[in-house]
Formats: C-alpha cells, sequence, structure tokens
C-alpha cells in the first residue's frame, strides 16, 4: 500500500475550527497533512478538505477562523431531534435501515436554498481540486451511503451541502433525483474510505460510535491498522473540549476551538510526523485516540 491519506472528521462549526486550528499549527512545524495524496471528508470535514485543496494557504484559513461570528446562525441539536436519533439508532442493528430512519427526520424552516448559500460562501474555490478529495453522504431515503468526487458529476458545493445536512437540523440536499444527508450518519470520520493508502492521518472532533451501527473512530482506525497501514488519529485534547463546549453548532465557540487547535499542534506533531514520514517509525503505537471521549453523544456528531 503507498500514498498518504487524510481523513477529515465530522464536528459542526467547532470541528471545522479545531481542524483547521491543528493543521495550520501542524504546518507551521513541517508537517503538512494538505499534501495527502488522498484526503476523504465527512460533514465539517468535508468543509475543511474543500477549504484546504482550495489553494488558499493554512495561515488564510486559520485567520479566518478567528473573526467575528457576525451574520452567522447559531444551530442546536435539541433535546427532541437527539431522542429521535437515539430512537433510531436503539430501534435496528441494520446500519442501512436506521440510516434510513434517520433520514425520516422533519426537515427544519431553513430552505435548502439558503442553506447552500451558507456552505458556498464558506468555499473559497467551487470546483473540484486536482488532489483527489473524497466527499460522503447518505440517501436519506434508502439510508445507503454514497462518496462524491470529481469524476461523479456532481457540483462541489451541493456535495459538501449533503455532507453537512445534518437530519433534523439542515434540509436534505438533492442531487440526481435523490435527497441526500449528512456522511456523519455513516460514520463521524469514515476513515475506512482511505485503506488504499498504507499512511493515514486522521482528525476527528468527534469520535465516537453506536454499536455496530455507527463504527467508532478507534474501531476504524483499529481495522485499518490490522491491514499493516500506519495510522493515527488525533482528537482533541482536554482544553480543546473545554473550548468547543457542548454546542458543535456554535458559531460563538469557533474562535475558541481554532485556538485549541492550534495549541495542541505540539502535541500531537511527534506522532503525526512518525505517521506522515515513516509508517513503520511507530508501528506499535500506530493507532492513537485521545483519552476524553468528546463532548457529546452520537446525536451531536456532525456539521
Amino acid at each position: 500500500m503507498a500514498g498518504r491519506a487524510l481523513v477529515l472528521g465530522g464536528g459542526g462549526v467547532t470541528g471545522v475550527a479545531w481542524e483547521l486550528g491543528l493543521l495550520a499549527g501542524l504546518a507551521e512545524r513541517g508537517i503538512d497533512l494538505t499534501t495527502a495524496d488522498l484526503i476523504v471528508g465527512t460533514s465539517a470535514g468535508a468543509i475543511v478538505g474543500a477549504q484546504v485543496t482550495s489553494g488558499t494557504g493554512l495561515p488564510d484559513l486559520y485567520r479566518a477562523q478567528l473573526q467575528p461570528p457576525d451574520g452567522d446562525v447559531a444551530a442546536r441539536i435539541g433535546a427532541w431531534v437527539k431522542f429521535r436519533y437515539a430512537l433510531a439508532l436503539a430501534s435496528s442493528r441494520d446500519p442501512v435501515r436506521t440510516r434510513a430512519r434517520l433520514g425520516r427526520m422533519a426537515a427544519p424552516a431553513i430552505s435548502e436554498a439558503r442553506r447552500r448559500a451558507v456552505i458556498e460562501s464558506r468555499l473559497p474555490s467551487h470546483g473540484w481540486p486536482a488532489r483527489r478529495l473524497l466527499i460522503t453522504a447518505v440517501d436519506a431515503d434508502s439510508g445507503e451511503s454514497a462518496v462524491f468526487e470529481a469524476s461523479s458529476g456532481v457540483d462541489l458545493v451541493d456535495a459538501v451541502s449533503a455532507s453537512c445536512a445534518v437530519p433534523g437540523v439542515w434540509p436534505p440536499v438533492a442531487i440526481g433525483g435523490r435527497r441526500w444527508m449528512d456522511g456523519g450518519m455513516r460514520s463521524a470520520s469514515n476513515a475506512d474510505l482511505a485503506a488504499e493508502c498504507g499512511r493515514i492521518v486522521v482528525l476527528a472532533p468527534v469520535a465516537q460510535g453506536f454499536r455496530a451501527t455507527i463504527p467508532s473512530v478507534a474501531r476504524q482506525v483499529m481495522d485499518l491498522n490490522s491491514g499493516g497501514r500506519s495510522v493515527v488519529a488525533i482528537t482533541p485534547g482536554r482544553a480543546a473540549l473545554t473550548a468547543i463546549g457542548r454546542n458543535l453548532l456554535d458559531p460563538a465557540r469557533r474562535e475558541p476551538a481554532a485556538r485549541a487547535g492550534y495549541a495542541q499542534a505540539p502535541a500531537a506533531a511527534a506522532e503525526v510526523a512518525a505517521v506522515w514520514a515513516d509508517g513503520s517509525a511507530r508501528a506499535a503505537k500506530a493507532a492513537t485516540i485521545a483519552e476524553s471521549p468528546g463532548p457529546c453523544g452520537p446525536g451531536d456528531s456532525w456539521s
């Protein structure tokens, strides 16, 4: 297995900020993960993936996260939505059937066009990059998962919008006569999609899963590592969890989340560099998951 992959997981607007802060901090230490041969983006990670392959430099992307959230719409995964998530997750052990149940959740009042405009405003470029970028989504009606890339013939903004369409919070996105929702309904990171590469770095603002229905980041990293790959997963440390807070969709937490990601880079640099530079250098400790499980449960995992 050859090549390096960067996997960017879901985690709301704070997940976007934390990932960009961490990427910027690592790049300052000579570890530029955006040079990956393959980038996999899910939900918040889809936004980050599209941003870091747009030609805009990491310092500029990081500085943008430090700006006041003027005009940004705050959202929250409320108690009723969380209850419906829990009911859907507990009602079946079949992942596809569970995702279809999640897809039937009532769409919010915001229109698809308005939400698309928000996503469009966050992307420096609206065309697919030359570097290979995979964006995950789930069919809201059938529960089947899909991967969009440049060869799919799907508009980049639509693909990212679909990957970020949290059921019960944001409306599903119409593509090809089908309705698509958040790729995080399959997995918070979808790290398994990077299996073609031998060296993999996973940035996971949210690491949890739910039994066999939604595999955790730890489970996917373990499976990848058992196949002879060298993998490291970085999740928010304690200070970052405090900065992020409990509402991953709160724009007011964006700046502290970005700064926390940047501040976490020195602690993560050695492990990331060991995988990025030499996949065999740390084989005995290839999979690293932060000791804290994150600020919330499966229903809070997405952008």
